[in-house]
């Protein structure tokens, strides 16, 4: 091979270009995405959009079954290592129904990871309150992830839905898509961080009642606020990429 036929670099002329971090990043967002059931690329509607995002009935129930029995138990006994134990044991149970039906366990895999880490934790100080560190954390990891990348101009929705459209990051040379994408990841950003300035004091407050009340808000602030949101994204979403659909199915002059 000729010296003319390599870069600079000592690649080759016919090398595929190395992804940028963002197109990584973006893809890793998007797939995620799509694997939630929200492409935008494809017709949906909103309603399906929000019910494949959930995971439907069985995502709802994965979601909020092991949450709503530590509270329970929690509260009729005040006894924390059984509310954990069964806590924790509902999602196995989810886990290993999924294994059995070979369907993807990724949502419940994780739902149980999450459980064990918080009930090991809460275990370990003997404080029920514990059990909600890792919902903690991860609201203010997420709140502050979407209010940064809002803030630098590189939003999280926007890198997601730029790979779902096969546009990378060509959406931040549109003002009306840049806008858009802004807002809603100020949008989520809020949600995560109002999370965490309802559910915080509770946790410092550190009495059973506190942590009883803390249970049951972050269930009534999980799926009931999630749900919405999701709807609110999608539908401004699809406003800034109009289904090509609807420009093939209007009438030919």
């Amino acid at each position: 091979m000729s010296s003319s036929d390599e870069k600079p670099d000592g690649r080759d002329a016919g090398d595929a270009p190395q992804p940028t971090a963002s197109e990584i990043f973006g893809q890793a967002l998007g797939g995620a995405a799509r694997r939630a059931g929200m492409d935008p690329a494809k017709e949906a509607h909103t309603g399906h959009v929000v019910w494949a995002a959930m995971g439907g009935w069985r995502g709802i129930l994965e979601s909020v079954l092991p949450g709503l029995a530590f509270v329970l138990l929690f509260t009729l006994t005040r006894d924390l290592a059984p509310s954990l134990v069964v806590s924790v044991g509902i999602a196995v149970i989810f886990t290993i129904v999924r294994l059995v039906q070979r369907s993807p366990i990724g949502a419940a895999l994780g739902g149980l990871i999450a459980a064990g880490v918080a009930a090991a934790l809460a275990l370990w100080t003997g404080r029920a309150q514990d059990n909600f560190v890792p919902g903690l954390i991860t609201n203010a990891a997420y709140g502050t992830a979407f209010l940064v990348s809002a803030l630098v101009g590189w939003s999280l929705i926007g890198l997601a839905v730029g790979f779902l459209m096969n546009e990378g990051t060509a959406w931040r040379a549109d003002s009306r898509k840049r806008r858009v994408f802004f807002w809603l990841a100020i949008a989520w950003a809020t949600l995560f961080f109002v999370r965490l300035a309802v559910q915080l004091p509770l946790y410092l407050a550190g009495t059973d009642e506190a942590t009883t009340m803390l249970g049951t808000l972050k269930l009534v602030m999980g799926l009931p606020l999630f749900a919405p949101l999701i709807a609110v994204t999608w539908l401004a979403v699809r406003a800034v990429y109009p289904a090509s659909s609807k420009q093939e199915d209007a009438p030919q002059a």
